[in-house]
């Protein structure tokens, strides 16, 4: 046989042995991702205090020592979950809170950012759940810290295409009121399921029209919100 094909068949360029890393590096991944997703599940059965590496390893239906091989401790696996997921919610309130046009309405934006919001929710309890417990870890709660300061001033750059010119201050104020409305009712919605969720999201967006719309009744153009209409 020529040397150069036995060079090519020793290369490790060219040869299956390349390949090898990226393999393991894919079911690592998928490993992470399977150990997070029952880690989810265990975090909202259970709270992250009462929570085990134990609960995780057995919901995910591996041995504990598969789990300690990616992950020290759950305050490693919950760090990593609420990462994840913080990034994703960065990427929802981006969309769901971009400043609208002039005939946009209170109703239309309310409704279309609390839909966004409600649906990254419904899909992913488990960030209610670490969230806003009592005992999530200094890191997450330090995370969660920026991204609830990001989130008000999102919701003020959306509040100022409806209010322009208003003090920052009555922004800010205005920003607080909304954020602390849409939370009290997010925990309603994930308490209920079917029709019942339904009904508590279509208040939710009631309450925050109604308390918007009379600060915003002097905007050219914009008309009475039609949620008089809803039944």
């Amino acid at each position: 046989m020529p040397d150069t094909v036995q060079n090519q068949e020793k290369d490790p360029e060219k040869g299956p042995e390349k390949d090898q890393p990226r393999r393991r590096q894919a079911r690592g991944e998928r490993r992470i991702a399977q150990l997070l997703e029952a880690a989810a599940s265990v975090f909202c059965t259970t709270g992250y205090t009462a929570a085990s590496t134990n609960a995780i390893a057995r919901a995910a239906g591996v041995s504990p020592g598969t789990l300690y091989q990616f992950f020290p401790n759950k305050e490693a696996i919950a760090i990593e979950l609420g990462g994840r997921l913080m990034h994703e919610m960065r990427e929802t309130y981006g969309e769901a809170l971009a400043p609208v046009g002039p005939a946009t309405s209170v109703e239309e934006a309310v409704g279309s950012a609390v839909d966004r919001f409600i649906a990254f929710n419904c899909e992913h309890p488990v960030f209610f759940a670490l969230m806003h417990g009592p005992d999530i870890p200094g890191r997450i709660a330090e995370e969660h810290d920026a991204l609830h300061a990001t989130l008000l001033t999102r919701i003020e750059g959306l509040l100022s295409s409806f209010l322009p010119g208003a003090p920052p201050a009555d922004l800010t104020r205005t920003a607080h009121m909304c954020l602390g409305m849409y939370k009290a009712g997010l925990e309603l919605v994930l308490a209920h399921e079917g029709a019942e969720r339904d009904a508590y999201v279509q208040e939710l967006k009631n309450a925050l029209v109604r308390y918007l719309e009379p600060l915003v009744d002097d905007r050219p153009g914009q008309g009475a919100a039609s949620w008089r209409n809803t039944p």
